[in-house]
């Protein structure tokens, strides 16, 4: 399993704040692309390069999307998906 690199607590940035329209139109591409089975390139705050991979799992109790890319699963909290693109876009 690969990680997401951490920022310290004590220098990390303010994520942005999200209104509920926001989180849940993020929520349903989500959940298309999962459907799909497509390949997406996810922003994720903390981060300095893009996600890309398939959802294979949105964990409702643990609040994490499962991406699988290469062979590995990468474990994303979904407050820290910032944008969600598809290739086709």
């Amino acid at each position: 399993m690969i990680g997401l690199p951490t920022l310290s607590k004590k220098y990390a940035a303010q994520r942005l704040t999200r209104d509920e329209f926001e989180l849940e139109e993020l929520g349903n591409r989500l959940f298309e692309a999962q459907e799909e089975g497509a390949e997406i390139f996810l922003t994720v705050w903390g981060t300095d390069e893009q996600v890309r991979g398939r959802i294979t799992n949105m964990d409702p109790r643990t609040r994490l999307v499962h991406i699988e890319r290469d062979g590995d699963t990468l474990k994303v909290p979904y407050l820290d998906i910032m944008e969600v693109v598809s290739p086709r876009d």
